[in-house]
């Protein structure tokens, strides 16, 4: 088994190409603003298994202990659609007289958000491969 064939290299690897891959159609969907019906168009994001959507979840959630809404009068937890929601999680629609789909504040909100994200995995498989030059005592 090679060094590079550790399961955490291959997520981060199919992490970047995966950003890479969707930075392209956001490219492409900027470049299409004006084309008569053109619809926007995004990725869907990898799934790693059970293993990955465990470090994903916020500590609270994985022992049970987080907050609950045990009377109508208490203020909701975060999530969904209420006051508490990610701007960035809305999924706004608005299509040109021309049939055109394409929000160019909103495709450049991901092509940055992206790019960190892409940034963000690009430094984690760098930092794993020096842990592991460490690790074998070649550094």
């Amino acid at each position: 088994m090679s060094v590079t064939d550790l399961p955490i290299l291959g997520m981060l690897r199919t992490k970047m190409q995966w950003h890479q891959t969707r930075q392209k159609l956001l490219a492409e969907n900027v470049a299409n603003a004006d084309t008569p019906g053109f619809k926007p168009r995004d990725l869907a994001a990898p799934r790693f298994g059970r293993a990955a959507e465990a470090l994903s979840q916020p500590a609270s959630a994985l022992d049970g202990g987080g907050l609950a809404r045990t009377s109508p009068g208490h203020i909701a937890v975060g999530g969904g659609d209420g006051p508490a929601a990610d701007p960035r999680r809305f999924k706004g629609f608005e299509v040109r007289p021309s049939g055109n789909g394409v929000n160019l504040e909103e495709e450049m909100m991901k092509a940055g958000e992206n790019q960190g994200d892409y940034a963000l995995a690009a430094s984690l498989y760098q930092k794993s491969l020096e842990t592991l030059k460490i690790a074998i005592g070649k550094r």
